[in-house]
């Protein structure tokens, strides 16, 4: 059974954010408008560049000493956020697990389609290992479209024959920029923050209008997964990208990957983010904590 908290949210969220026919422009007001930037005073921010891109190393108490760095990919449907507003989800991942978190600023589509944000990650992880972080002490998280991002750069390091990172944790990513799971297709109640068509529409942007939205490297549904590190993946009851997860989570199984999934029941796409109102969330993150100290002891 859901939370108070979480009933009460739910009350108050209203769909009509993800409308498929709005253009990116009217995407990116909208997305802007619900990512906050504000960050509880004792979190630490210090912008940097890392491979010739925009970013933020970000520091809570708990990740004080630790060796451990948390590279995550943001989400905003490939077209909008940045850095400034995954400093507060960055810190957010921080204190559960005790690591270092690391958000940057890819390109955004469609002004830079694939591969521009997936270049970009590459760019990041790399300059992370040319500055002495070992590879085994780094964890790649993502969330929504930076799921899907995430996942990519391990197939990309795998298939250029480079260190990989320990652990990877996926948080209502997209996998399937076809929205193809029954997830997508009869949805077990209304998820306010996306909607099918929508998502299809960003992918669009994303992979470009001859793009080949089942190319692995845009929906790692279609991979071959076999290779890849742990994988930790966390998707809500309602979420309409629920079936990304689980089919993900079967593949990796398929492919010899250890995977860990989880279904939370009643929660909707994005509900990590909403960790500061909700237990579901804050319990989930968790999970996510135990998950990555398990992998980089």
């Amino acid at each position: 059974m859901a939370s108070p908290e979480y009933e009460q949210l739910r009350k108050a969220l209203k769909p009509g954010l993800a409308i498929p026919s709005d253009p990116p422009e009217l995407v990116r007001e909208k997305m802007h408008r619900i990512h906050p930037t504000r960050f509880p005073k004792d979190v630490r921010v210090a912008t940097t560049k890392l491979g010739g891109v925009d970013a933020a190393w970000v520091d809570t108490p708990d990740s004080e000493g630790s060796t451990r760095v948390l590279l995550h990919v943001h989400g905003g449907a490939f077209v909008s956020t940045g850095v400034e507003h995954y400093v507060p989800y960055a810190a957010r991942l921080s204190r559960p697990t005790a690591a270092r978190g690391v958000v940057y600023g890819y390109r955004l589509a469609p002004e830079h389609r694939y591969p521009a944000a997936l270049d970009d990650t590459l760019a990041v992880y790399r300059a992370l290992l040319e500055a002495g972080t070992p590879p085994d002490r780094i964890v790649v998280s993502g969330d929504s479209c930076g799921g899907g991002i995430g996942v990519a750069l391990l197939l990309r390091l795998r298939d250029e024959g480079s260190p990989l990172p320990a652990a990877y944790v996926g948080l209502t990513g997209w996998y399937d920029l076809e929205m193809t799971g029954d997830s997508a297709r009869h949805p077990r109640g209304v998820d306010p923050y996306v909607d099918p068509e929508w998502i299809r529409a960003r992918g669009r942007d994303y992979a470009g209008p001859d793009g080949d939205v089942r190319d692995p490297r845009l929906s790692p549904i279609h991979a071959d997964l076999s290779g890849l590190p742990p994988m930790f993946l966390s998707c809500g009851e309602i979420d309409i990208t629920r079936d990304d997860s689980t089919r993900l989570a079967a593949a990796a199984g398929r492919d010899g990957v250890a995977v860990t999934l989880e279904v939370v029941p009643e929660m909707i796409h994005g509900f990590h983010g909403l960790s500061d109102l909700i237990p579901e969330g804050r319990q989930s993150l968790e999970r996510v904590g135990d998950f990555v100290k398990r992998h980089l002891p």
